[in-house]
């Protein structure tokens, strides 16, 4: 008789639920930070031409070292802050939760520790969780901020082998100020850094990116996706930058012929329309902004915003806000602290739907 469950999952996933935001079929879909604006007739053309050559020959592997791809987003990084990176200095994987899980994989494990600063997104605690490591969470500031000597105090106490920080951060939009980089990389002293920067393309005028100091630190690494501003959640590609000793050891962890020729030809047709699929980021920046302006001006709390999304409230019964926004057709997401909800950046007239769902809300609950 064996002495296991039925199904033997592992203690420390009983009762876990899988991650996940709701995909409700409404008019307005605002909860999961999408590029509301898809890829033009010529770019789909152009991966859907890449797509058909890399069909010619799905009865070979991929290439497993991804290689054109990684020195193509090597390209592209040069161009938004990177310092001559080359394709040694990039991996590539499905989605940048790949790279995340795989960086835990490589870094963490039994008797380390994986360090972040709560809020923060909510699937770092579960790569920690899926790769045997700890999870030690430190708390930011009131208004989301990260108070820099307290953080360098936690690394020192715990001397992370992973520490992990989106800038923006999911899911308030706060950007890490440019001197945070440096101390945590100093501090960390061979603890891995990991500056997320899934929607770096959204940051605002003057606010660099941790590429800009990538060579001066060994133990800082940039990750990317293209979900976001590319338009390309549907593709499942992300990736990160770093130094290639970083980049080797993740190699030792991936799984053989991790990124299909499929995936892999669909992002660098993509990157070739960079310009193109990037174009709609500053309107959603604008749109951000004034979202941020109006949601102010309606008496709510705002969090400052570098991502496509905002974070607002505060409401005593966030859920049941949620839920009459919903009923009125616009899809947002009930994240964050207690009392604060999270809207994405939609077309104008999506958010125009937005707006007067929540007016109507608010008004009822008056």
């Amino acid at each position: 008789m064996s002495a296991l469950p039925w199904p033997p999952l592992r203690d420390a996933l009983v009762g876990e639920e899988p991650y996940g935001a709701p995909q409700i079929d409404v008019p307005v879909q605002l909860n999961t930070n999408e590029n509301p604006y898809g890829p033009s007739a010529a770019a789909a053309a152009d991966i859907a031409e890449a797509v058909r050559g890399a069909a010619l020959t799905l009865n070979r592997y991929p290439d497993r070292e991804a290689h054109a791809l990684r020195a193509d987003l090597a390209t592209y990084l040069n161009a938004d802050g990177g310092q001559q990176l080359s394709e040694a200095n990039v991996w590539a994987a499905n989605g940048s939760n790949e790279v995340m899980l795989q960086l835990l994989q490589a870094f963490g494990g039994p008797g380390r520790v994986a360090l972040s600063f709560a809020p923060t997104y909510s699937m770092y605690p579960e790569y920690a969780r899926d790769s045997l490591t700890e999870w030690v969470v430190g708390h930011r500031e009131s208004d989301f901020s990260l108070d820099l000597e307290a953080a360098r105090r936690k690394v020192l106490e715990v001397q992370p082998a992973v520490v992990l920080l989106p800038s923006p951060n999911n899911p308030t939009g706060t950007a890490l100020p440019p001197e945070a980089v440096a101390m945590l990389c100093e501090a960390a002293g061979n603890g891995i850094v990991v500056i997320d920067e899934a929607y770096g393309e959204f940051r605002r005028e003057g606010v660099p990116s941790a590429l800009e100091v990538l060579p001066r630190y060994r133990n800082l690494v940039v990750t990317r996706t293209m979900s976001k501003a590319f338009a390309l959640a549907g593709a499942r590609l992300g990736y990160l930058a770093a130094h290639p000793d970083v980049v080797d050891a993740v190699r030792v962890v991936r799984l053989p012929y991790h990124l299909s020729a499929v995936t892999q030809a669909a992002a660098r047709a993509a990157l070739r329309h960079a310009p193109e699929l990037l174009g709609k980021v500053a309107e959603l920046r604008a749109e951000r902004d004034d979202t941020v302006a109006w949601l102010r001006a309606q008496g709510l709390e705002v969090a400052d915003s570098d991502a496509n999304f905002v974070l607002f409230g505060t409401f005593a019964d966030r859920h049941a806000v949620w839920q009459q926004v919903l009923e009125r057709g616009v899809l947002i997401r009930e994240t964050g602290p207690d009392g604060w909800l999270r809207v994405s950046i939609g077309t104008p007239e999506e958010m125009t739907a937005f707006k007067s769902a929540l007016v109507a809300v608010v008004e009822e609950n008056r």
